[in-house]
């Protein structure tokens, strides 16, 4: 397994990434077009979910090994950074549902993580 805490950072920095550049997309959408903000928290769920889901594969396909848990590690790191940017910045409290978003973002980054292994294990 080469440098895993080097591939988690770099699968969070991918993940942050791509929220980034999802919410850039999603400003200029709601800009430039006839959108409505109603729907504005879908389209954050999904672009939380696409940033997870191609940083868990970036973090287990640099691995090469335990995808399921680098990938779920990337998860949780990014949830936690969230959360404290959310509690210390806007004194958002933390709730029930602040743990099923924390599973979520798991899952979703473990499923990423193994998908990434094989990917990587298969290109050998």
């Amino acid at each position: 397994m080469r440098g895993t805490s080097a591939s988690v950072i770099s699968g969070l920095l991918f993940t942050f990434g791509l929220v980034l550049l999802g919410s850039l997309l999603t400003a200029i959408l709601l800009s430039f077009t006839n959108l409505a903000e109603s729907s504005l928290p879908y389209f954050t769920y999904v672009i939380n979910v696409i940033g997870l889901l191609i940083g868990g594969f970036i973090t287990g396909r640099r691995c090469g090994g335990k995808g399921w848990y680098y990938g779920g590690l990337t998860g949780l790191s990014y949830f936690l950074i969230v959360m404290l940017i959310g509690f210390l910045g806007f004194d958002t409290p933390i709730q029930f549902t602040t743990l099923l978003y924390m599973i979520g973002a798991f899952l979703v980054a473990a499923f990423g993580g193994m998908v990434g292994v094989n990917v990587a294990s298969n290109s050998r």
